[in-house]
């Protein structure tokens, strides 16, 4: 996945919950690699998660600010809002 981006997350409880809130914001079109220390998750352009599904994923209320705080890294251009947080390419804006 050249083109892809996407959050690589450091591992903590959590990192479960939200891998399945990015599969299933994005029709599952993900790919998750495990690498221990982190998980990298990559998709197409553009990538998107919300708050509302992490939270229901977590089973409690989740703000975005505690998975900035997980992102040691990313692929792509980032876009935060209090309800959303998205990843694309240089030059895409969302629909």
């Amino acid at each position: 996945m050249t083109d892809s981006v996407g959050p690589v997350l450091r591992m903590s409880d959590d990192v479960e919950a939200i891998v399945r809130a990015i599969e299933e914001d994005n029709a599952g079109e993900v790919t998750v690699i495990d690498r221990g220390a982190y998980v990298r998750v990559a998709g197409p352009s553009p990538l998107r998660v919300t708050r509302a599904s992490i939270a229901r994923n977590l089973g409690r209320d989740y703000r975005l600010v505690e998975l900035e705080a997980l992102m040691s890294s990313f692929s792509g251009r980032i876009t935060t809002s209090a309800e959303e947080i998205s990843w694309s390419r240089k030059g895409e804006r969302k629909a």
